[in-house]
């Protein structure tokens, strides 16, 4: 939503600001344009692995969201740790065993639907528990192998937002790449009179015009809230890796859970009471 708005927001006043004064027949060259966006993906493809390229699209969807969770995401993601930790606490880590092996049958996940359509965060949270459940109890050890895991999620993750940043940083250079070769066009015809000129160096500089406005007003833009798409993503995994650590540390799951929602952002953090009623709902495991 506030996507459209910002883009009605740079193209309505640029439009808006240039006709009164200006004939927005100019502003149309579609050569220009198949100079500028052909080059610019065609940089896009040679630079990036098969992987971010195909995965961009995908990822553009997501700027038509505002966030990947919501609050009410988070209460059941907490939970659903709540409801773990209570019971490797009542019968041993190896309680566990049965529901991470198998996810989709355990008695405990298959409460939580908006988790388990993120394979992400179930392996994750899996793979964890698991080694949990094999002897690893040592705090430090767990957070570091948890803080490797994450970074390199996000290091992964992060490739098509740097991807398109790195796209709009190009698009200026190959605006006037379009306006020299517009220019060159116009050298051909430097015989005709100046209103015939000063259309073709009109039509030119064109193509600068809008490689800069291409990539500051859209596709720079476009970079950068992926990239606090992804990281707003990863806040999932951090709440999960906060949990995690102070059951292994032995806390009770009341106070395992609230070292969990402190790792939460303001609008997403539910509040001590809201997440105190949803753990005293949960049936016994």
């Amino acid at each position: 939503m506030f996507f459209i708005i910002g883009l009605v927001i740079v193209f309505g006043s640029v439009v808006g600001g240039y006709m009164p004064h200006g004939d927005l027949r100019v502003l149309w060259q579609p050569l220009e344009f198949l100079i500028i966006l052909g080059a610019a993906l065609g940089g896009f493809v040679i630079s990036n692995p098969k992987e971010v390229t195909m995965a961009t699209g995908k990822h553009l969807g997501r700027l038509l969201k505002s966030s990947p969770y919501s609050k009410q995401d988070y209460v059941e993601l907490l939970c659903l740790q709540f409801s773990l930790f209570k019971l490797a606490k009542s019968k041993g880590a190896l309680a566990l065993e049965a529901h991470i092996e198998n996810p989709e049958d355990s008695t405990i996940f298959t409460n939580y639907p908006v988790f388990m359509k993120n394979h992400d965060a179930s392996d994750f949270l899996c793979d964890t528990l698991r080694l949990i459940t094999m002897g690893t109890e040592n705090p430090h050890e767990l957070e570091a192998m948890m803080d490797e895991d994450i970074e390199s999620r996000k290091h992964e993750a992060h490739a098509v937002a740097h991807a398109v940043g790195a796209l709009g940083e190009g698009l200026p250079a190959f605006g006037i790449v379009a306006a020299v070769l517009g220019v060159i066009v116009t050298m051909g015809s430097i015989s005709e009179p100046p209103e015939v000129l000063g259309m073709l160096i009109g039509g030119a500089l064109v193509g600068t015009f809008f490689g800069i406005l291409m990539s500051y007003g859209l596709v720079a833009p476009m970079g950068a809230y992926l990239g606090f798409y992804c990281e707003a993503e990863f806040k999932y995994l951090e709440c999960m890796r906060s949990g995690i650590l102070a059951h292994v540390q032995g806390y009770a799951p009341a106070i395992s859970v609230e070292f969990a929602r402190k790792t939460l952002s303001g609008h997403d953090r539910p509040s001590f009471i809201e997440l105190e009623d949803a753990t005293a709902e949960l049936a016994p495991a």
